[in-house]
């Protein structure tokens, strides 16, 4: 695999990558030797955290992992990203075209399937035009951590979402 890393508000020390390279290598076996890994280290407020991003055709694996050491949210996140390919492996593999990234071997084992995509509720409602303002309102309104609207500005179907820090996010699709 082929590292990219990079910090955000710190240096990353030789010990830093060391210790990326041996815990984020173990993934190695899934993956075929020129799949990128994006790792961003980054330091806040005392709150050490990684964010790993593997982009695979057709699907993006990515995790993050926050704590008061960085050595510890590196070692969690190797575990996430291992959980995930094993929980998401058949649908994966239902993606043909994304199966080039992946080692052999790893398509090859058999994993059982820990978790189903189980939808226990569908919900209905009329999309009403408003701007993205108006839907963070309607949000904050609702108690909710996002909200889909149309918006009366560009008659697009959008989706606002909370972030961290009371700060929000706009989705707008791309066609």
């Amino acid at each position: 695999m082929r590292y990219i890393i990079s910090g955000k508000n710190m240096d990353v020390t030789e010990g830093l990558k060391t210790a990326v390279y041996e815990k984020i290598g173990k993934l190695e076996r899934y993956f075929t030797p020129d799949t990128e890994v994006h790792v961003t280290l980054s330091a806040e407020k005392g709150r050490q955290k990684i964010e790993v991003t593997i982009p695979v055709k057709g699907n993006i694996i990515r995790a993050e992992q926050t704590s008061s050491d960085l050595y510890v949210s590196i070692d969690l996140v190797e575990e996430i990203i291992e959980r995930q390919l094993r929980k998401y492996k058949t649908r994966i593999l239902d993606h043909k075209h994304a199966s080039s990234n992946f080692n052999q071997k790893y398509m090859d084992d058999e994993y059982e399937e820990d978790d189903s995509i189980e939808i226990v509720k569908t919900k209905k409602f009329a999309i009403k035009p408003m701007d993205p303002e108006e839907a963070c309102v309607q949000m904050e309104l609702l108690g909710h951590s996002f909200f889909v609207f149309r918006n009366s500005q560009t008659d697009e179907v959008n989706v606002v979402y909370k972030r961290k820090g009371n700060t929000y996010g706009l989705i707008v699709p791309e066609y």
